[in-house]
């Protein structure tokens, strides 16, 4: 099978360093062809401005929202737009560096895993973090993994890859920070080959643009809690998801509708 790697990018206000990010994720190479689907959750500075006008090398689609939704809707946008084989998230900043991404597709290129997380918390890459936010990270973290099941050692990560099949089937409704614990509990009663791989991470500050803050913690609690017990099992898998991925129950009968 021939791939295509699609980078999912939302932005907000990233003028002061966009345009060096660009230049970085435009120029990267990998193992297969790229394609850039970058979102502009309708910043107030230039930003759009600055996608629009860049001189891409790469296959990039540009969708502009009307108005300010959060990360969450940009992604759900941006993954619905998607059009490679292989559909991953990229912030749009250097908390976490794109060189690591070849080594985050490998083992879906290899169809060795269908969803890889880039874990923060893995022994080995560099590890810088801010005491609050690894607490935090962490907390959220096991109690993912109690509600859902699913054995990660870090459900926050930014960097996460799906074979597109998957994630293009799970219906996403989070608007704001709620996509990492929404994802997570939706993925994890399926029959997929989950994987992570070390990468490292930069943590910026508020003042350097970073946006998610404590209300996010606490809400992500509620999230973790809503999409793994508050949801019918399986009632936001769609019906185009092959059937090898999905889990039937004692008597074969689906699960899914």
């Amino acid at each position: 099978m021939e791939h295509k790697i699609s980078l999912v990018i939302p932005i907000y206000n990233e003028e002061s360093h966009l345009l060096e990010f660009l230049k970085v994720i435009d120029g990267l190479q990998l193992k297969a062809k790229k394609e850039l689907v970058i979102v502009d959750d309708c910043s107030k500075d230039r930003s759009l401005e600055i996608v629009k006008s860049f001189p891409f090398q790469s296959d990039h689609k540009v969708i502009a929202q009307p108005k300010n939704q959060g990360k969450g809707a940009a992604l759900k946008i941006g993954i619905e737009a998607a059009t490679g084989t292989i559909v991953g998230i990229q912030d749009a900043d250097f908390e976490y560096s794109p060189d690591e991404i070849p080594s985050l597709i490998e083992p879906l290129l290899l169809d060795k895993a269908d969803i890889v997380f880039g874990s923060r918390f893995k022994k080995t890459g560099l590890q810088v973090h801010r005491t609050f936010h690894y607490l935090i990270n962490r907390t959220l973290t096991i109690l993912s993994n109690l509600c859902s099941g699913l054995y990660l050692t870090d459900m926050e990560t930014c960097y996460k890859f799906f074979k597109r099949d998957i994630i293009q089937n799970i219906e996403l409704e989070s608007k704001r920070f709620g996509f990492e614990p929404e994802v997570t509990a939706k993925i994890a009663v399926l029959k997929c080959r989950v994987m992570e791989v070390p990468v490292s991470y930069f943590p910026r500050n508020y003042l350097e643009g970073k946006k998610i803050t404590w209300k996010d913690g606490i809400a992500a609690f509620r999230h973790i809690l809503h999409f793994n017990f508050g949801v019918k099992r399986g009632s936001y898998i769609k019906s185009g998801m092959p059937t090898r991925y999905l889990p039937s129950s004692l008597g074969g009968r689906r699960l899914f509708t």
